[in-house]
């Protein structure tokens, strides 16, 4: 029997050996760290792998997620420069970056992060008014962000940024920015139409411009064109003319130069003469100056007929 309980105190002892050993391995996963207390006293940070402990002495104090967190805040009741209430709520992301700052720096990290995000907003939105209030989100990111991470740093923590998710104005208020974003449109759509309107009356205005334009411009060609063909025409009747009396001119030449050829130069001279005085005694002239040597004339007239008969 001592044997037997001999026996079995080992198996137990070598049992209890094997657990305390277990329990001293530690494997520390990703994005996770582990703050090691010896004998109540802060140790070592554990990080990603394969660790071992004390038994006994050492413990696991605080496993701290390292991934980005998000935390949405209840709506918080703040005050514009204007004396408007409204509720805004607020949506930030951190990260913990120095898991010992976060273990020991603060008792409740969310909570305080939620009450500093909530004096901050104050502190901002007290120095605008309303309507910079609504028109300012970026801004009053930016400033949570940066007074965010200056305060929160003594915590291990890093705030990557901070979001205004709603902006809940009073009802009375709603209903004014209501009405005016709708006078709004309606002046826009007038403002619209008018534009429209003017736009298409110089529309008209121009087509009507234009089309006058062409039709004087067609009208003057038009006149162009036509007195350009009588020109034409007017040249050509003078030029028809003008070589009609070349032509009378040359045949008169001609018939000249062949009676001179003849010999008979001073005889047609005188026969012309009095085919001119007979033209003149034809007319309607009821006195005729008959020069004094008409009588030579005529019997010189004579003699040519004569010996023309010849």
């Amino acid at each position: 029997m001592g044997a037997y309980g001999t026996f079995i105190a080992l198996v137990v002892l070598v049992i209890f050996l094997i657990i305390v050993v277990t329990s001293c391995v530690k494997i520390v996963p990703q994005a996770y760290a582990f703050v090691v207390e010896r004998l109540g006293a802060y140790q070592d940070s554990w990080s990603v792998g394969l660790h071992f402990k004390i038994p006994f002495l050492d413990k696991i104090a605080r496993r701290v997620n390292l991934k980005e967190q998000v935390v949405d805040f209840a709506p918080q009741p703040v005050i514009t420069k204007d004396n408007v209430t409204m509720r805004i709520d607020t949506v930030v992301f951190f990260q913990i970056t120095d898991p010992k700052l976060f273990a020991y720096g603060v008792e409740n990290p969310l909570m305080a992060i939620e009450n500093l995000t909530a004096t901050t907003l104050r502190n901002i939105i007290g120095d605008l008014e309303l309507d910079q209030t609504l028109t300012s989100r970026e801004t009053i990111n930016t400033k949570m962000r940066a007074s965010l991470d200056v305060a929160t740093d003594p915590w291990g923590i890093k705030v990557n940024r901070v979001e205004l998710k709603n902006i809940m104005p009073p009802a009375e208020i709603q209903n004014a920015m209501e009405k005016q974003m709708k006078a709004e449109r309606e002046r826009r759509e007038s403002v619209t139409r008018a534009e429209g309107e003017k736009i298409a009356n110089i529309t008209v205005a121009e087509g009507k411009k234009a089309s006058a334009i062409l039709e004087a411009e067609a009208e003057k060609q038009s006149a162009i064109l036509r007195a350009e063909a009588e020109k034409e025409k007017m040249i050509r009747e003078a030029e028809g003319e003008a070589e009609a009396i070349m032509k009378v001119q040359q045949a008169k030449a001609d018939g000249i130069r062949m009676i001179r050829e003849a010999g008979a130069d001073q005889a047609v001279l005188h026969i012309k003469s009095l085919e001119a005085f007979e033209k003149a005694a034809d007319g309607k002239a009821t006195k005729i100056i008959i020069p004094s040597d008409i009588q030579g004339l005529a019997g010189l007239a004579s003699a040519f007929k004569e010996l023309t008969k010849d």
